[in-house]
């Protein structure tokens, strides 16, 4: 059985500014500083589980022309341009039903284009243990972190007991929302509880009966776009939700759903945070991308483009960004307001 990989690369990164933009979001940047940005990035950890030709990107059909730049092994029929922003549930049928109206059956990855992965040998061992499970099951998987910390801006996925055939796979008993810190405690001293990455495991025969399951009005959509004319008058109009609530959550409590325990060194990269701690830091907690010199300053993260050089003295506990004639000065303490000062 073929494999193929669903990239979903429609976000606009509003967290980020003015680093990331609507017009040009943090999936297409460089984020960590290494020359190769964060979509580039999701690709390259797929090596030798996946052909080239059988990526998949669904994305906004402002940024069709980004990814055909970055992604150029990816063939241009599997860029799949969204004329309306519907949520993961409507964009993840699309490239399955595509999928199976292309080669029949097919075992298919989904994952988002901007989460980072510090170990992808790691990743590819769990995501290649995946894919020989779904290929002999109907099973619904989903990779479960484990948690390093009691995170409150992550959903949980709590875990029960093995599969009978799948080694490290384990049954999936119910989906969580994201936490109170009193509660994430708990989840961290229970044991079986891991962060939702949203990556998604299965063939495409058991989503689309999944779909045709749960969410016939999503169903009947994807059958009804056979033409591009078709997708701009239908995609619009699919009902916005979200995967976790069409079909991850009632499956669950079918008992259909598994999930893989995995420690990669996974971040969704949601916010400044979250980079900090990917990022190499000096002795003084202080992480930089750019030409940056930095003097008696601590626990900053600064991310500078089309700059020449950039010196900073006697910050604690700031944000700096540079990129595009925007300049953010922010405290990490105030990071949840980066979203209003982008649009003032």
């Amino acid at each position: 059985m073929e494999n193929h990989i669903v990239i979903m690369a429609g976000g606009i990164g509003s967290r980020f500014w003015p680093l990331s933009t609507p017009e040009f979001p943090k999936q297409f940047i460089d984020i960590l500083g290494c020359g190769r940005t964060l979509i580039q990035l999701t690709v390259d950890r797929f090596e030798g589980l996946c052909p080239k030709e059988n990526f998949w990107v669904v994305t906004n059909r402002s940024y069709v022309d980004i990814v055909r730049q970055q992604l150029p092994t990816v063939p241009e029929n599997h860029i799949l341009a969204e004329p309306a922003a519907r949520n993961t549930a409507p964009c993840i049928a699309w490239a399955c039903w595509r999928i199976r109206q292309e080669v029949g059956d097919a075992n298919v990855v989904v994952t988002p284009a901007d989460a980072v992965v510090m170990n992808p040998v790691e990743f590819r061992r769990v995501i290649a243990n995946t894919l020989a499970f779904t290929e002999k099951s109907d099973a619904i998987v989903t990779i479960g972190i484990r948690p390093s910390r009691p995170e409150t801006g992550y959903g949980y996925v709590e875990s029960g007991a093995p599969s009978a055939e799948g080694g490290e796979i384990v049954a999936v008993k119910a989906f969580k929302e994201k936490p109170s810190r009193d509660v994430a405690e708990r989840y961290l001293a229970a044991g079986n509880y891991l962060w939702n990455a949203g990556i998604f495991v299965w063939n495409v025969r058991t989503i689309t009966e999944a779909l045709r399951c749960y969410k016939p009005n999503i169903a009947a959509d994807m059958d009804r776009m056979r033409s591009d004319a078709d997708v701009q008058e239908v995609f619009p109009q699919c009902e916005k939700i979200s995967i976790d609530y069409a079909v991850m959550e009632p499956a669950a409590a079918d008992g259909k759903v598994y999930t893989h325990p995995a420690d990669f060194g996974w971040s969704d990269l949601g916010n400044w945070a979250s980079l900090h701690e990917k990022l190499d830091r000096d002795a003084a907690g202080n992480a930089a991308v750019g030409p940056v010199r930095l003097y008696e300053c601590r626990d900053c993260v600064v991310h500078v483009e089309e700059a020449d050089k950039v010196v900073l003295q006697g910050l604690e506990g700031f944000i700096v960004s540079q990129k595009g004639g925007r300049l953010l000065v922010c405290r990490r303490s105030e990071e949840q307001r980066i979203k209003e000062f982008s649009q003032e």
